[in-house]
Order: structure tokens, then C-alpha cells, then sequence
């Protein structure tokens, strides 16, 4: 079975990427973008997760009700 790795590194880039902006707009006084922006990145990793776990739930699905 292969193991998708590639959604790992999307997740760690997102929250590197997240991790800086809201560095940067704390800093600049701007807390409730930043807030904003985690937000929204968290947002976006939760929607990667559910849609793998979706898919992995298809899988396990079409190996127990497997009808040949």
C-alpha cells in the first residue's frame, strides 16, 4: 500500500508560512490579522485532513465490502 507523504509537506509549508505571517503582523501591531490568518491556515490544513481521512475511509470501505 503507499503512503502519501506529500500531504505532510503541504501541511508543514502551510504552518511555516502561517507561523511567519503572523510573526510578522504581530510584530507590526496587528494582532487580529494575525489571529485572522491562523485562522484561516488553520482552516485550510483541517479541510487537507478531512478530505485524507475521507479517502482513507473509502479505502478501508472497498476492502470490507469488497463484492466480486
Amino acid at each position: 500500500m503507499f503512503i502519501d507523504t506529500s500531504i505532510l509537506f503541504q501541511i508543514a509549508g502551510i504552518g511555516i508560512i502561517v507561523a511567519m505571517l503572523h510573526t510578522i503582523l504581530k510584530q507590526m501591531g496587528k494582532e487580529e490579522y494575525a489571529q485572522f490568518a491562523t485562522l484561516i491556515g488553520f482552516i485550510i490544513v483541517l479541510v487537507f485532513v478531512v478530505n485524507s481521512i475521507a479517502e482513507l475511509f473509502q479505502q478501508i470501505k472497498s476492502v470490507f465490502l469488497f463484492r466480486g
